[in-house]
């Protein structure tokens, strides 16, 4: 009887040591179920580690509604909370900004932004208010400007008036380079770091005349830069080897980065970035890393021929937190840190275009155990996602749409 009174304790203890130590996230994160992808892959390739591809699915046991605030905006791209609750919003393609209230009443376009050019994936892209907007009224974005050469992602600031009519002294603080024809993979986030300085992606602009210019560190395309408000090189930023590296670049090696979000507890830099045909990724950016594009990828070209030698590692190159393969087209998201549905603490949350719908991602220890598909059935491409101060998430659509996520 002794015997078996240890070994029912020492089952116990076995089991709670499992329970303790499996992929399943500290705040419950929900009902685990069969992974969300079913769809077979465009490739063969092998994650590097468990759990990079195809995790675990997800289901949110708080039940939640998604309710349309407007249908009424153009184009929008990127979407942020205003000190007051309401949402200020950029309009791609006819570069201009609209807040938008609670109950859904959509302001007169905010003018005095620099022209954009609004042609394909151009436009006026993401936002971001100055840490001391209650007081200075400063608002950051990011446009696609054409200039002698071709066209170029860049960094703009302006004050918001008092009216909220215009935007005033708005002034262009920085240029990527060089500049190319084409209007595709422009990048286009933009978001303070806990340093106070800005952390801006840029797209590899997506041909293959500019597509090696990802690794090259003389050029600022298919890379995150981090400036100050001036649009200067920020202070503390990696000092690269080599004549004329760029001062500006925080990272490297990327594609079309159109996500970015400040995880809430270790202040570190996530980031979202679209692969070709396969391969979309999530990376945790770490200063002067190189992300790898286009020398390894877990995609294809969209045409099926493989991408450079077809590897996917590499000595020196960071791999993806988390990749996507098929593609989901990820592109804004944001860190929830609301208290309204308890197992969404510290989720990540990513608009999908191409799959229509918002992805949610548990994390653990900087890796993805979880993954859920919301709102699924509205068959809208969400573009951007922010959280109001309400502790709700807001959503845009590229169908014009805003979105309010919250608890029943």
């Amino acid at each position: 009887m002794k015997n078996l009174r240890y070994f029912l304790i020492l089952s116990s203890a076995l089991f709670a040591f499992s329970c303790n130590n499996d992929d399943t996230p500290e705040n419950g994160g929900g009902t685990v179920t069969d992974p969300v992808e079913t769809n077979p892959a465009n490739t063969q390739y092998k994650p590097a580690f468990s759990g990079q591809t195809r995790i675990k699915g997800m289901t949110t046991d708080t039940e939640f509604k998604a309710e349309i605030i407007t249908s009424a905006l153009t184009s929008p791209w990127g979407v942020k909370a205003l000190p007051d609750g309401r949402l200020l919003v950029t309009q791609k393609t006819t570069g201009t900004l609209r807040i938008v209230t609670a109950a859904g009443v959509v302001s007169a376009p905010i003018t005095g932004l620099p022209a954009v050019n609004p042609a394909n994936q151009g436009g006026l892209l993401g936002l971001c208010l100055d840490p001391d907007f209650a007081s200075n009224r400063m608002i950051y974005w990011v446009f696609s400007e054409a200039v002698t050469g071709g066209n170029i992602s860049s960094v703009a600031k302006g004050r918001l008036s008092n009216d909220e009519k215009t935007i005033e002294n708005a002034t262009v603080i920085y240029r990527s380079s060089p500049a190319n024809p084409n209007d595709l993979h422009y990048g286009g986030r933009i978001l303070f770091d806990q340093t106070g300085n800005l952390i801006v992606s840029t797209g590899e602009r997506s041909v293959l005349q500019t597509r090696p210019l990802a690794q090259s560190l003389t050029a600022s395309l298919g890379k995150v830069i981090r400036i100050t408000k001036d649009g200067q090189a920020a202070p503390g930023n990696p000092a690269f080897a080599g004549a004329n590296a760029l001062p500006e670049i925080y990272t490297y090696g990327h594609r079309n980065p159109q996500g970015l979000a400040m995880h809430p507890v270790t202040k570190e830099i996530w980031q979202s970035e679209h692969g070709p045909r396969g391969g979309d990724e999530i990376n945790r950016l770490k200063a002067g890393a190189n992300y790898g594009w286009p020398t390894i990828t877990y995609g294809i070209e969209y045409s099926g021929q493989p991408i450079g030698d077809a590897i996917q590692q590499k000595e020196g190159m960071e791999q993806p937190v988390y990749y996507w393969d098929p593609v989901i087209s990820p592109s804004g998201m944001t860190f929830y840190t609301g208290n309204r549905v308890p197992e969404w603490e510290n989720n990540l949350f990513i608009g999908s275009l191409s799959v229509t719908h918002i992805a949610r991602l548990v994390i653990k220890d900087n890796k993805v155990v979880g993954e859920e598909r919301l709102l699924a059935g509205e068959g809208q491409r969400f573009r951007d996602i922010t959280q109001g101060d309400d502790g709700a998430l807001y959503a845009v659509t590229d169908q014009g749409r805003l979105y309010k996520i919250d608890k029943k």
